[in-house]
């Protein structure tokens, strides 16, 4: 169980905690879309997410930020950490999720850059990962089967979720986020939706993208030792 007086007072992992616990979203959605809420959806993952946080942010250090698209199903859908399903929460945090096993390909790639970067404590000492639209979304098939569901693949979520992501951007930065430079996880969709909001509200000086760890491993599997260098040639910026 999670003890919160063991919080350094104010510390990133509170406020982080803080934000998970507030999560909610009242829009209208497209026809056949939910939203996907780990937090309020299974207790579990509040409580692993911040024996997450307390491990590697309970201190008042300055991270660079790193913005996903939206949380996926077998991801942070399960476990509320972005981009680390249970497999690699076990093997390369330490904690463990009982009763589900996932895996995620995004997730399997991630922690090969965090690996390559020198490991998960010195990793999350300069970085925070979350996404744009730090809540998820899935879309339900004839077959009782759901899906993935990006912002951006409906126009009337993306003009919905609007001021939610304005705002959750917002927030991540007053968590101790420096404004001098951020990474966006996907060169296409993401990073030409989150350009323009930047030039709007002038949220980073410089904001670089870097292929999806999807998209590596879905497409450029192959190659996937360059594109872990790629990225950490992008963190040495």
């Amino acid at each position: 169980m999670i003890r919160m007086g063991e919080m350094v007072q104010n510390s990133f992992a509170e406020r982080v905690i803080a934000f998970n616990k507030a999560l909610s979203l009242d829009i209208s959605l497209p026809d056949g879309i939910r939203v996907m809420n780990p937090f309020t959806e299974n207790p579990k993952a509040l409580e692993v997410s911040s024996a997450f946080y307390l491990k590697y942010y309970n201190d008042n250090r300055e991270r660079r930020l790193i913005l996903g698209i939206n949380p996926g199903r077998f991801g942070a859908g399960v476990t509320g950490i972005p981009f680390t399903d249970t497999k690699r929460l076990t093997e390369k945090c330490g904690l463990t999720f009982d009763g589900l096993h996932t895996h995620e390909p995004s997730s399997v790639f991630v922690y090969e850059v965090i690996d390559a970067y020198g490991g998960a404590e010195k990793f999350y000492k300069d970085f925070y990962i979350n996404s744009l639209s730090p809540l998820g979304f899935v879309q339900a098939k004839p077959d009782g089967k759901e899906l993935n569901y990006n912002y951006y693949d409906s126009k009337k979520l993306e003009n919905a979720l609007r001021p939610f992501m304005i705002q959750s951007t917002r927030e991540h930065i007053r968590m101790g986020i420096n404004t001098e430079t951020a990474y966006c996880l996907g060169t296409g969709k993401n990073y030409a939706f989150l350009k323009k909001l930047n030039q709007e509200c002038q949220f980073f000086k410089q904001l670089i993208p870097l292929e999806h760890p999807r998209y590596v491993m879905q497409y450029k599997s192959k190659n996937k030792d360059f594109y872990i260098q790629k990225y950490l040639n992008a963190f040495v910026q």
